[in-house]
């Protein structure tokens, strides 16, 4: 199977760059998996894990918090508002913020801080679920 190279780079760093043979995102229009010699693209993505395959490999998971993606003839590029690797994650924070975000949900104050906490809980989500996997 072909591979291609995947970058993920967020405003800090270049949090992954390696040869893949598919990844797996959640666009703002569904699902989407991508393979080598895929058809140019760019599309916004959603707060979701990342799913990354490699040749022979275990599947690995990155939490991607928003951003676009770029699909090139021979190259992805994510560029995401934040990225981490599940290694990065610290699980109890995670907890901590989507309690907090669950708590700010059922309040319901205002429009701006449901969106808001609504957010958090779908980053948190995202978190506890790459390192779960």
């Amino acid at each position: 199977m072909s591979s291609f190279l995947l970058e993920i780079v967020t405003p800090d760093r270049k949090v992954y760059e390696e040869q893949v043979q598919m990844i797996v995102v959640k666009g703002i229009a569904g699902e989407l998996g991508i393979l080598a010699h895929h058809i140019p693209l760019v599309t916004p993505l959603k707060i979701a894990p990342v799913t990354v395959k490699k040749q022979g490999a275990k599947d690995e998971l990155l939490a991607v918090h928003g951003g676009f993606m770029e699909v090139r003839k021979d190259k992805v590029v994510i560029l995401a508002e934040s990225a981490e690797l599940p290694g990065d994650i610290d699980v109890e924070r995670a907890r901590a913020a989507k309690e907090r975000a669950e708590r700010r949900l059922a309040a319901k104050k205002d429009e701006f801080d449901f969106k808001r906490a609504e957010l958090a809980l779908q980053r948190a989500l995202t978190r506890l679920d790459v390192t779960s996997r």
